[in-house]
């Protein structure tokens, strides 16, 4: 669920209000693709639940889950998927327009800035768990009951907050 956290974190309530109005809850059976590698995609995804496989060329590559997100490469460099998303388990997203959110960050130059801030660290993250992955310095660690320490300090001020924020997603698109 951290990674969210970097996301909701960075928005404000008005925010994680509009995504939920303009996205929509989908879900997927265990076996259900839900990116196929190499297309142009035209959502972004907030794993609400289950459990998600990402691979490239047929070869599983990691497992994701509450709180990931999907789709926010090709977001921001408009190219095609590098990978494939398949359902592991039933599991569902929010699947967010990209043309949706595309609009907003042209129009809202506060959410853009929140918005890319919020996609630069959760980045950041990937890109040195997968370093780490190839024994290139120490993974983050999954678990935020683990020492604050370890939690990068953009995330600490906002954690609380995002969590509440996502808690209150999930239960508004449970109705």
């Amino acid at each position: 669920m951290r990674r969210v956290l970097y996301i909701l974190g960075q928005l404000s309530d008005q925010d994680v209000d509009w995504l939920e109005q303009v996205g929509e809850r989908v879900r997927f059976n265990a076996g259900d693709v839900v990116i196929k590698e190499n297309t142009q995609l035209d959502r972004v995804f907030i794993v609400l639940d289950g459990q998600l496989a990402v691979a490239i060329a047929d070869n599983e590559i990691a497992r994701v889950g509450v709180g990931d997100i999907l789709g926010e490469i090709s977001l921001v460099d408009h190219r095609m998927t590098s990978a494939s998303v398949r359902a592991v388990s039933k599991a569902s997203v929010l699947a967010v327009p990209r043309a949706a959110i595309q609009s907003r960050l042209d129009r809202d130059s506060t959410f853009a800035a929140h918005f890319y801030k919020a996609i630069a660290i959760f980045l950041a993250d990937r890109m040195r768990n997968t370093l780490a992955r190839f024994g290139y310095g120490t993974p983050v660690p999954e678990n935020l009951d683990t020492s604050e320490d370890e939690l990068n300090a953009n995330v600490l001020d906002t954690v609380h907050l995002a969590g509440a924020r996502f808690e209150r997603l999930l239960k508004k698109l449970a109705r």
